[in-house]
């Protein structure tokens, strides 16, 4: 993982050389729409306070748990013996984050969604909120994570999620055969390293329509998962990328008429 001072160094790189988040200069129309429609969408939606609430709650809880983390593991926590309030605390994605999760969704109502990497389960809220008629499927490698996850969506009433327990490696092929050419969004956030998250788009890909998106999570996060992003950006297969530096999107629409790139600052 980066420092936070290497972290700081490359985003204030970004900053300075990335579109402007209010959508000038962009010439792509898919793309000014997304910025001007979804990424600078500011309303407050109806699921927000609910999961934020939620996620109040779980910052207090010290209740601690045993923790098996199957991925890059975290940065901060070097034991298995954690601490609700410190998972909630470190390892969940901020609201800004996971709200633009929602928005996304609720915009183009995606109606088979993936991802990889449950955690407390306050991403997939915003994910499954977006669209109450689709279908989410989230994976955690972690038993004791997705009990307190299941028990979250029970509390928000989210029925349309279905949580699989258990590695990507093993579980992922058997829902790809479940869900073939119809995932129309897939969110990969569980383990922030090069060789796994290319292993887990390279099965999600021949899956997409041609308006699914990919959202991977932390791309600059690390050198490994810079490699990553710069590989998934140069796909011959993918006709779009936006990078907000937190995260990247991953488009495949066939209107588009050559391969375009974006960084775009938030």
């Amino acid at each position: 993982m980066h420092s936070k001072f290497q972290l700081a160094k490359k985003y204030i790189r970004f900053y300075l050389t990335a579109s402007n988040g209010k959508g000038h200069g962009i010439h792509s129309p898919f793309v000014f729409d997304f910025v001007n429609q979804v990424l600078n969408d500011k309303r407050d939606f109806y699921a927000y306070s609910k999961i934020e609430n939620l996620r109040s709650q779980l910052l207090q809880d010290k209740t601690t748990i045993l923790v098996n983390d199957l991925g890059a593991g975290s940065a901060v926590n070097k034991t298995d013996l954690r601490a609700i309030a410190d998972i909630a605390r470190i390892s969940v994605s901020a609201p800004h984050k996971s709200q633009l999760l929602f928005r996304i969704v609720h915009y183009y109502q995606p109606e088979m969604m993936i991802e990889l990497g449950t955690s407390l389960g306050l991403s997939s809220a915003y994910l499954a909120s977006g669209n109450m008629k689709a279908k989410l499927i989230t994976m955690e490698g972690s038993p004791a994570v997705a009990d307190i996850a299941e028990k979250n969506f029970q509390k928000l009433g989210l029925n349309n999620v279905e949580l699989i327990r258990g590695n990507f490696d093993e579980l992922l092929p058997s829902v790809i055969t479940r869900y073939k050419k119809c995932i129309s969004l897939a969110y990969i956030d569980g383990n922030h390293r090069k060789d796994p998250t290319l292993k887990y788009y390279n099965m999600l890909i021949p899956e997409m329509t041609d308006s699914s998106v990919i959202i991977l999570d932390d791309i600059h996060w690390s050198k490994d998962m810079e490699e990553a992003w710069f590989e998934i950006k140069n796909d011959s297969r993918v006709l779009l990328t936006v990078d907000l530096f937190f995260a990247g999107l991953v488009f495949f629409r066939k209107d588009f008429k050559i391969k375009q790139h974006f960084d775009i600052r938030v």
